[in-house]
């Protein structure tokens, strides 16, 4: 009797797709923790440049911090710490944001830092 060709095959590809699943997986959840991690430092340099634009106006010096965290994200606002330095000539802000992760481990925070001059005309 003739051996029917490809029969001993049968579930082949289903095991093999099963052994590189936590491999695939492993991949989409990289990409995705480095899209969220590029996410967390454009963030960053946005909360910093509407601080500091708002630091650098007469008068508004106080609403440094609330310009920053307004400017983003709510989830990614309540993980900034933003800090402000008036100086008379210029405003200095650095927007440090912790970077979320979704695998599992600590991936520090990114900070951006940008400094504006003063506008003394303004009131």
């Amino acid at each position: 009797m003739a051996k029917r060709a490809g029969r001993g095959d049968r579930g082949q590809a289903a095991v093999e797709f099963i052994g590189m699943l936590p491999v695939l997986i492993l991949i989409g959840l990289a990409v995705i923790q480095t899209g969220i991690a590029m996410y967390a430092m454009e963030q960053a340099g946005t909360a910093a440049r509407a601080a500091a634009r708002t630091a650098g106006r007469s008068g508004m010096e106080n609403g440094c911090r609330r310009a920053g965290e307004a400017a983003i994200s709510g989830w990614v606002a309540k993980r900034t710490e933003i800090r402000c330095r008036i100086g008379v000539d210029e405003a200095t802000v650095s927007a440090e944001v912790s970077i979320p992760s979704i695998i599992g481990f600590d991936l520090g925070s990114t900070t951006k830092t940008v400094t504006m001059p003063r506008d003394m005309a303004r009131p």
